[in-house]
């Protein structure tokens, strides 16, 4: 990895611990009133997810903008220029240690084994860009599911919030986070895997070695299964919502705020 990719990268860490520990907490605290009445466990997860929000908008944006105007990237998936990829899968990979280190710390409030498969199948992903330049168009491609995690996020907000799942924005949001988790990690399989597929057997491909091969391949499957997995549980959340059926697990009022299991607020 060049220093640049690796001062990234810390930076990022470094920046998104300040984002939690720091702004978050004070910026909530004007902005949502409800914040300051919310227990000490709910504070935690609320700047995590606000964090989570903010690297969702940079990486998300600028994914969009290398898909658009990129040319090098777009013109040799395997093998372009990687300059601003690097720089967005270094602001990624810095955000997915700051997470897995706030995970570790606090497991029994936020603990999730698919989280953990989901940033470490990143992770090892993206070192392969971060240290070869390689796939830069593919890693790229993989950030568009960024673009859902604001609405995640916001739901998990309103719930925190005691918002009655019958209320507008609620059932808004939920609609929103449905569709467009279906478009950025969902639809955009098939021609994703299409692209994968029309560059097996060319020299480009083979000048990657195999473990390249395996690492991008792997985890693209691994991070599509908990993808599938994630688009399920909202799609079933989201019909609930819509037709007002009460949740088949539910022990009392708060059950549904009080689970842990809500769909992933991270990033491919």
């Amino acid at each position: 990895m060049e220093t640049r990719e690796l001062a990234i990268v810390a930076s990022s860490f470094v920046g998104f611990q300040l984002l939690f520990y720091g702004v978050s907490p004070l910026l909530s605290s004007i902005i949502t009133k409800g914040y300051g009445v919310l227990p000490s466990s709910k504070h935690c997860e609320w700047n995590s997810r606000l964090v989570s929000t903010i690297h969702a908008l940079i990486v998300g944006l600028l994914c969009l903008y290398i898909l658009w105007f990129d040319d090098a990237v777009n013109a040799d998936p395997v093998w372009g220029d990687p300059s601003l990829v690097k720089v967005n899968v270094a602001i990624t990979s810095g955000y997915l240690i700051y997470d897995l280190v706030l995970l570790a710390c606090n497991w029994s409030t936020m603990g999730d084994s698919f989280f953990v498969c989901h940033h470490l199948a990143a992770l090892y992903a993206y070192s392969y860009v971060l240290t070869r330049g390689v796939l830069p168009y593919f890693a790229n491609f993989r950030l568009i599911s960024e673009l859902s995690t604001p609405f995640v996020n916001q739901r998990w907000f309103f719930e925190a919030l005691r918002y009655p799942r019958s209320h507008r924005l609620v059932v808004a949001n939920g609609v929103a986070m449905a569709v467009v988790f279906f478009l950025v990690r969902i639809a955009v399989m098939p021609p994703y895997y299409a692209s994968v597929v029309a560059t097996f057997g060319t020299p480009a491909f083979e000048r990657l070695g195999l473990g390249a091969q395996v690492a991008w391949i792997v985890s693209c499957v691994c991070l599509d299964i908990l993808n599938t997995v994630w688009m399920y549980r909202i799609a079933r959340g989201c019909y609930k919502v819509l037709t007002g059926a009460p949740s088949s697990k539910a022990k009392g009022p708060d059950s549904e705020r009080n689970k842990q299991n809500h769909v992933n607020n991270h990033t491919d």
